[in-house]
């Protein structure tokens, strides 16, 4: 990336190095935040329900954060969500950590869902969509920690799964309508502004993607190798 990209490369400030840059570009939403040291006080952010163009729009909002977003620090959101926008979120987070020589951590898209959602430290279950009639669900206790792995899973399984009077995220009223036992609805997307109140235990240097199911095409190598019927 560079001038061609859309984003300038500002000379070092001795303020940037101590910044965090927050890359969320997994789900209908695309945000980013820039805080600033460790007690991660909010610079600025940008936050935008697109449903598509995150490829288009996220570079530009990156350029839009004083010192067009510099950072030493950059964390992005690993998924599960869009499949394209989680690459799209990851490229760009690999791309400018080596371009600013930034240290790029990863998050959960789950988890900055239930940290915009826990007000008064609430036990949440989140619910997103997952496509192919199934939801994304995952269950958090009080301080934002995961009880379970995320799931993909049908709608009436996905009503079984939740553990919580509270429901967070873009099919919490839909999950708790199907409930019917009267649930509190929060309808949030996530935000990378939430990014402060995220678990202590939640980033990682691993940014593998985290795409919450198997993918819906088979590598080819993988029929390749399956044994072929003898030919009479």
């Amino acid at each position: 990336m560079g001038e061609a990209s859309g984003l300038p490369m500002p000379s070092a400030a001795p303020d940037t190095l101590n910044r965090t840059l927050v890359i969320e570009c997994a789900t209908e939403a695309c945000s980013v935040a820039l805080f600033e040291g460790d007690t991660l006080s909010l610079v600025d952010a940008r936050h935008e329900v697109l449903g598509r163009g995150h490829a288009e729009r996220l570079i530009p909002m990156i350029a839009e954060l004083p010192e067009k977003g510099r950072a030493g620090h950059i964390c992005v959101s690993l998924g599960p969500g869009s499949f394209t926008g989680v690459r799209i979120g990851i490229a760009a987070a690999r791309a400018l950590g080596i371009a600013w020589g930034a240290h790029v951590t990863g998050y959960p898209t789950l988890a900055l869902i239930a940290a915009g959602a826990q007000s008064g430290s609430r036990p949440v279950t989140v619910c997103m969509e997952g496509g192919h009639s199934q939801w994304f669900i995952q269950n958090f206790d009080g301080r934002g920690g995961a009880q379970d792995l995320v799931q993909s899973l049908p709608y009436p399984e996905a009503a079984k799964a939740c553990r919580h009077p509270v429901i967070a995220g873009n099919r919490a009223a839909a999950l708790a309508q199907l409930l019917e036992d009267g649930r509190e609805v929060i309808e949030i997307s996530a935000d990378a502004r939430h990014f402060p109140f995220l678990h202590h235990n939640t980033l990682t240097d691993d940014l593998t993607p985290l795409y919450g199911r198997a993918p819906d095409a088979k590598p080819a190598n993988t029929l390749a190798s399956q044994p072929q019927k003898p030919t009479q």
